[in-house]
C-alpha cells in the first residue's frame, strides 16, 4: 500500500473552506480513481497548516492519479488562499497501520517527521509493529497509528490519532518516552512533531498489524 501526501499553509480563516472543498469535492472524485483506498485530512487551525493524504493499491495506482490530483490540489490550495510555491509533496509505503476504532468527531493527531538510514525500512517497520503498537494501542483514547516510509531517502513519518486534544495531552509523557526509545535503537533523527485536528478520515486501507 502506497499513500502521497500534499502539506500546504493557507488563511486560518480559510480552513473551513477548504475542508468543506475537500469533503464535498474532491474525496468524491478521488474514490472514483482507480486504486484508491482512501483520503484523510488534518488541520492546524492556528496556523493553517494542512495535510491531504490519500492512499493507493500500489504504486501505479498512486503514479497514475498525479495529473488528476494536480487539479484537485490546486483548487484547493486556492481555497484556503495559500501558495502552490509552498506546497510539499511526498510519497510513502505505508509500512505500518493499526487502527482500534474510527476517528470520532473531535479526533487529533500527533505526526512525527523523521530521518532513518537508508536501507532500514524493513528493520523499523518489524520494530515499530512488534515494540510500538502494542504498547501505543493500550493508551487511553487511541484511535490509530500509520508509519509511513519512503526508503530512497530515509524518511518516515509517523501518525497518531486519539479520540480528542485531551486523550492526545495525557498520553504525551507515555507516548514521548516511546518515541525516544525506538528513534534511539533504530538509529532515527526527529526532524519536527506537531499536533493537529482530524478534519477528515475516510480510509479503507487494510490494516498491516
Amino acid at each position: 500500500m502506497y499513500a502521497r501526501s500534499t502539506t500546504f499553509r493557507g488563511d486560518p480563516k480559510a480552513i473551513d473552506d477548504g475542508v468543506a472543498y475537500i469533503r464535498d469535492k474532491a474525496l468524491p472524485a478521488v474514490r472514483q480513481m482507480d486504486g484508491c483506498v482512501g483520503l484523510s485530512m488534518l488541520v492546524d487551525r492556528h496556523t493553517g497548516r494542512c495535510i491531504v493524504t490519500t492512499s493507493w493499491d500500489d504504486a501505479q495506482a498512486m503514479h497514475r492519479s498525479a495529473e488528476a490530483m494536480g487539479s484537485i490540489r490546486a483548487t484547493a490550495i486556492g481555497t484556503v488562499h495559500g501558495v502552490a510555491s509552498e506546497t510539499q509533496i511526498a510519497e510513502w509505503e505505508i509500512g505500518v497501520l493499526h487502527r482500534t476504532r474510527t476517528a470520532p468527531e473531535g479526533a487529533a493527531c500527533r505526526v512525527i517527521w523523521t530521518r532513518a538510514p537508508i536501507g532500514q525500512g524493513g528493520r523499523i517497520n518489524e520494530g515499530f509493529r512488534d515494540g510500538i503498537v502494542p504498547r501505543l494501542s493500550a493508551l487511553a483514547g487511541f484511535c490509530s497509528v500509520s508509519l509511513l516510509v519512503n526508503a530512497r531517502t530515509g524518511r518516515c513519518t509517523i501518525a497518531t490519532v486519539y479520540e480528542d486534544r485531551q486523550t492526545m495531552n495525557r498520553a504525551k509523557g507515555q507516548a514521548l518516552a516511546m518515541r525516544e526509545e525506538f528513534t534511539t535503537h533504530m538509529g532515527m533523527h526527529v526532524t519536527e512533531v506537531a499536533e493537529f485536528d482530524v478534519a477528515l478520515s475516510h480510509l479503507r486501507v487494510p490494516e498491516t498489524v
